[in-house]
Parts: structure tokens; C-alpha cells; sequence
């Protein structure tokens, strides 16, 4: 018989990770709007920016992009693009450096062969399908927890790709960041309370994943443990 009890502690530290994450992007979206307000004394927008890192470091195969929403910027290693939010394209603001600094970064990442980035592109496809699937498995796992255990050991392994995805996709982040910052740095792109500027809102950018990796290892640890305690 289903003891619902477990699927509501499963719920509850959920919600609980959810508004902790929840916090932690608010507390990145007033950062961000924070430096937005703040005007880079060289006036740059951030795709003169992107477009500057990028022939730097000789990178000509990358295409710089106007992409749609807040906060959505991405480098996409399959396509070798760029996508900057319009906040980011357009703006000449420390935020909008810090930003398009850090996706060159990524294209840095491709172009030199980083490891770290070579494991999560490969993880992506699984990912995916894991995505789509863990929620309705791991509800099933715990209807059928008694009767047909073996669902949540499915459950913990689809779990554990997502998880393994947020874990291998922190150094990528941090190391995205830190070759950014130094760029911004060396080549003066952000100076004196400019580069203070990016550097807290790229570590409360960092502080997103964080939270989001802890989250996803803590439910796959509950899971983990969920299962052992049929046996």
C-alpha cells in the first residue's frame, strides 16, 4: 500500500528548495536591474562587447545574436551562437558587460577544447529525455513504492542525470565567469567600481546554479535513500 506521507515529504523539501531558489533569482534580477543603471564609462553596448572578447581571442566562427526575454543569454556550442537579451545587446551598463563577457566566455570554453563544457554538451541529449520523464516516473514510484519498487530505482537513475548535469555544469559557469572578469579586467573594458559591479553580478548569476545543483543532489539523495529503506 502507498504511504502518501513520503510523497508529501518529497513535496515539502521541494517547496522548500523552490523558494530558496526563488530567492536567490530575485535576489539576481535586483542585482542585474541594479547594474543595468549603472553606465560603462567607455559606452559599449554588450554585443560591441561580445564582438571585442570574441576577436581577442581570435574567435571568428561565432555570430553575436539579439535574442528575446530577460535574462536569457546563451552561448550555443552546436549552432557556435551567441544570444544576448535586448537588455544585454543593446544596454551600456556593467550589467550588460558582465553579461556578455561571461557568454564569450563559454565560446572561449569551445574554442580551447574545455573539458567541463565537452562532458555537459554531451550530457544534453540524456538530459532531455530525462527532463521530460522524472516527474511523471517519480510520482508512479511512489503510488507503486510497495508493490513495484523497482520503479523508483528508475526514478533516482533518471534523478541522477539531471542531477549529474547541474553538478558538471557549475565548473563551466565558474570558469565561464573567471575568464571573463580577467578579460574585462586586463583589457579595461570594466575598471575600478565597474569591474566590482560585474564580478557580485556574475557571482550571484554563479549562486543560481549552486542552488539549483544542491536542490537537485539533495532530492536524488532523499530518493537514494527512499529506495534503500524497501530493502
Amino acid at each position: 500500500m502507498y504511504g502518501g506521507g513520503e510523497y508529501y515529504i518529497y513535496m515539502g523539501i521541494a517547496a522548500v528548495l523552490s523558494i530558496v531558489g526563488g530567492l536567490i533569482s530575485a535576489r539576481l534580477r535586483s542585482k542585474f536591474n541594479a547594474y543595468a543603471k549603472v553606465s560603462l564609462r567607455n559606452g559599449l553596448s554588450g554585443a560591441e562587447i561580445a564582438a571585442k572578447m570574441l576577436r581577442d581571442y581570435n574567435i571568428g566562427s561565432v555570430r553575436i545574436v539579439e535574442g528575446r526575454g530577460f535574462l536569457t543569454d546563451h552561448y550555443n556550442p552546436g549552432s557556435k551562437t551567441i544570444s544576448l537579451s535586448p537588455q544585454v545587446y543593446h544596454g551600456r551598463s556593467v550589467a550588460a558587460a558582465a553579461v556578455a563577457a561571461h557568454e564569450c566566455g563559454h565560446a572561449v570554453q569551445h574554442d580551447v577544447g574545455y573539458s567541463m563544457l565537452q562532458v555537459r554538451s554531451a550530457l544534453v541529449p540524456i538530459v532531455h529525455i530525462a527532463s521530460q520523464w522524472q516527474q511523471y516516473v517519480l510520482l508512479f514510484a511512489f503510488v507503486m513504492f510497495n508493490t513495484f519498487p523497482q520503479m523508483m530505482l528508475i526514478a533516482i537513475l533518471l534523478f541522477g542525470a539531471t542531477t549529474l548535469f547541474s553538478l558538471v555544469t557549475l565548473p563551466v559557469e565558474f570558469d565561464a565567469s573567471k575568464r571573463a572578469l580577467a578579460w574585462l579586467e586586463s583589457e579595461r573594458v570594466a575598471v575600478g567600481t565597474e569591474y566590482e559591479g560585474a564580478k557580485d553580478a556574475l557571482w550571484w548569476a554563479a549562486m543560481t546554479y549552486v542552488a539549483a545543483a544542491l536542490s537537485s543532489l539533495i532530492m536524488l539523495l532523499y530518493l537514494i535513500l527512499r529506495y534503500r529503506s524497501r530493502r
